[in-house]
């Protein structure tokens, strides 16, 4: 038993649930964790892969509700149908950008230079964007235009175009410039979250069965539970949160952080 190997994976795990949802960039940090862990490869990459699937396992059980209603009703109820259609456009820039690009993306950005400048570029943008929030002309999920949810998903590919853009982060922060509540465009981004990161996660599924063996099993259950469990915590705090505050402050961790992490990558390791 490799006590060091449970805990990078619960560390790891952590790190997804407690991201992914905020916008921070959960691929940002989950680069950088496995940097500093030594904890990279083909094996490596694919638990990160299967963990995802425990914080998306969060969203459904929080909505659980809300997602049974919607599939039950979709025929019949306008705002259930128009959700699911929402859901479905908001997700096609994604699919068409990401698909074409992954290999190479993946092969120059998925490291910690270009996440680290990242963050402090995403962290700039979410205070330009605060200090000219207006008041919201959509107050709930239920009711985003069709239009407004293709720009919530046009703004969903700069997280895939540079990690550490942060998908939450692009996809709330655009709701709120098309003019979304917070809550609305939290829980839109929540939900959008649901068929980009299971489709990326199915995709690549057949990464996870070439590596993994049945050894592995408890180190990727460890990832996945702590991972659920971390992502059902946050998801309940920040949808309070979004209610009364601003992103202010997630906006000058990600500047503060991502100068950190540039000057010690510019000083140690270059571009």
């Amino acid at each position: 038993m490799d006590v060091i190997l449970w805990v990078k994976a619960a560390v790891l795990g952590l790190v997804e649930g407690i991201t992914e949802f905020i916008p921070v960039s959960s691929t940002g940090h989950l680069i950088l964790t496995q940097d500093w862990l030594n904890f990279t490869g083909k094996k490596e990459n694919a638990f990160i892969i299967f963990i995802q699937l425990g914080a998306i396992l969060a969203v459904v059980w929080m909505y659980r509700k809300k997602f049974w209603d919607v599939l039950r009703t979709w025929r019949t109820n306008p705002e259930s149908k128009r959700l699911i259609i929402n859901l479905i456009v908001a997700t096609i820039p994604a699919v068409v950008v990401g698909l074409p690009t992954e290999d190479w993306i993946e092969a120059r950005l998925f490291k910690p230079f270009p996440v680290a400048l990242a963050l402090v570029v995403g962290g700039v943008a979410i205070l330009l964007i605060e200090r000219h929030f207006k008041r919201p002309t959509v107050e709930s999920v239920d009711h985003i235009p069709l239009s407004k949810a293709l720009g919530v998903g046009l703004f969903q590919v700069l997280a895939i175009i540079w990690p550490g853009m942060s998908r939450s982060g692009a996809t709330i922060m655009g709701g709120l410039t098309l003019g979304l509540s917070r809550t609305a465009a939290t829980e839109f981004s929540f939900f959008l979250a649901v068929p980009a990161m299971l489709g990326a996660s199915v995709i690549k599924m057949g990464d996870i069965a070439e590596v993994a063996t049945p050894a592995d099993i408890p180190i990727f259950a460890i990832g996945f539970v702590v991972a659920f469990i971390s992502a059902l915590v946050v998801i309940r705090t920040l949808i309070a949160y979004v209610s009364k505050n601003t992103f202010r402050p997630f906006a000058w961790y990600r500047i503060v952080f991502g100068i950190v992490l540039v000057a010690v990558y510019w000083n140690s390791r270059g571009f």
